[in-house]
């Protein structure tokens, strides 16, 4: 009989698991925090500040598309309502000063033609030199023959630094979260295939109307319970170790075993079963996400949802107030490293502040201040990254996250550090253990 422990509570953990329920198997969430979610998750105001109030944010801010199509089907699956879940909208690319990039609502590729013609903001040998990237990358069928970093293929299609100041640059890092030096061109173009190559409604995007751990973990844990499961919060997990009965966690034995963490936790737990992969896990690369939250009066708001600012601190900026109903709630990312990194969270809030009131015209007033760094949000998604496969050498033993590959046995991921990565990963590390491989 399959006794499954998936240890870790995050997107990819709670995606397998919801998994291997739906096909009846006993399942067991371990998850070492009391909140679900893993690097997308519920944070409360009062756990960063003790004078903080108000409801709670979450511990950054994650893009979701329409071709994101396993996390759409497990949360249908799990009972969540898409319409309320989300804020769905047409994709529109808004870089300030004066970029914008709008595909209506017509069939594709139509969407996109009229899409890129319409830029505005663009001169028009900007346009034809966007125009030209994409329909070249189109006709080579989204593939390269030789991977390496989006700067290099940039200059190789000769795009101009003011349209990678203003497109390239923000959707690279707000796709890949890695800089434009570092990042991978296949990978960025594999997000542009399943967006903006795919049909029309691929390329909507998603704004979560609800915090992330309500988007999805918490919906999936209710399933898991529902269908004769557990889940754990709280629970870390010290020790994992196989003997013939199975593995043991803790004194607890099972015949299957899902490591649902990030590669510098799911290492120390590696060593005991299979010491090469942890060697390569605990020295996995990452780069932070640093989200600035600015609560302002309850009348202050955006033009638009999202918007980005180019040449500035502030990357991405997000009017929580129309998706979240928190009103006056303004928050900003910052992917990557970069020249915030060596600001101290008062003086990067303050920077902040002062950019959207120049550049936004907010007021210079705010009530509240938040600043929250993931310092492993993702992993850094380089040129021909060698990713471990779902399937480790300890049978009965499968990885599942962002960072793994797509198919056993390949060293090349398709997606970079995404919620849509991560619950992939997860179906398919359930599906190993359905196939009993």
């Amino acid at each position: 009989m399959k006794k499954i422990a998936i240890i870790g509570g995050g997107y990819a953990g709670m995606a397998a698991g919801v998994e291997l329920a739906a096909a009846g198997l006993s399942v067991t969430v371990f998850e070492a925090g009391k909140v679900l979610g893993g690097r997308a998750r519920r944070v409360d105001r009062a756990a960063l500040s003790k004078n903080a109030n108000g409801s709670p944010l979450d511990n950054g801010q994650h893009l979701v598309i329409g071709a994101y199509g396993q996390l759409q089907r497990l949360m249908q699956q799990c009972g969540v309502d898409l319409q309320q879940a989300f804020l769905r909208q047409p994709m529109r690319l808004q870089v300030e000063p004066d970029f914008v990039l709008a595909c209506p609502r017509l069939p594709a590729p139509l969407h996109l033609a009229v899409g890129l013609i319409r830029a505005k903001g663009l001169t028009w040998a900007e346009r034809w030199a966007l125009i030209r990237a994409i329909q070249v990358t189109q006709w080579r069928r989204w593939r390269l023959a030789q991977d390496m970093t989006v700067a290099e293929w940039l200059q190789q299609q000769r795009q101009p630094s003011s349209l990678i100041a203003r497109f390239w640059q923000p959707l690279t890092l707000a796709a890949l979260n890695t800089p434009l030096e570092l990042a991978s061109a296949q990978v960025l173009l594999n997000v542009l295939r399943d967006s903006l190559g795919g049909n029309r409604a691929a390329s909507d995007l998603l704004l979560p109307k609800v915090d992330f751990s309500q988007l999805f973990p918490e919906p999936a844990s209710r399933y898991i319970e529902q269908n004769k499961g557990y889940v754990r919060l709280g629970h870390r997990v010290k020790s994992l170790g196989r003997d013939t009965q199975g593995f043991n966690l803790d004194g607890d034995v099972y015949s299957h075993v899902v490591l649902a963490v990030p590669p510098h936790q799911a290492a120390p737990l590696l060593q005991a079963v299979d010491p090469q992969l942890a060697q390569q896990l605990a020295n996995w690369p990452y780069q932070p996400i640093v989200t600035v939250y600015l609560q302002y009066e309850a009348d202050v708001q955006l033009s638009t949802a999202m918007l980005g600012l180019a040449d500035a601190y502030s990357q991405w900026v997000f009017d929580r107030g129309v998706t979240h109903g928190q009103a006056g709630l303004i928050a900003v990312v910052i992917s990557a490293q970069g020249l915030h990194s060596g600001l101290s969270h008062d003086d990067l809030a303050l920077a902040v502040q002062a950019e959207l009131h120049q550049r936004l015209a907010l007021p210079d007033f705010v009530l509240q201040k938040q600043v929250i760094t993931e310092k492993r949000a993702t992993f850094a998604c380089t040129p021909n990254m060698r990713r471990p496969s779902n399937v480790t050498r300890c049978r009965g033993l499968y990885l599942a996250g962002d960072y793994t590959a797509d198919l056993a046995g390949a060293t090349r991921g398709d997606y970079p550090a995404t919620l849509e990565g991560a619950v992939r990963s997860g179906v398919r590390a359930a599906q190993h253990i359905l196939k009993g491989e």
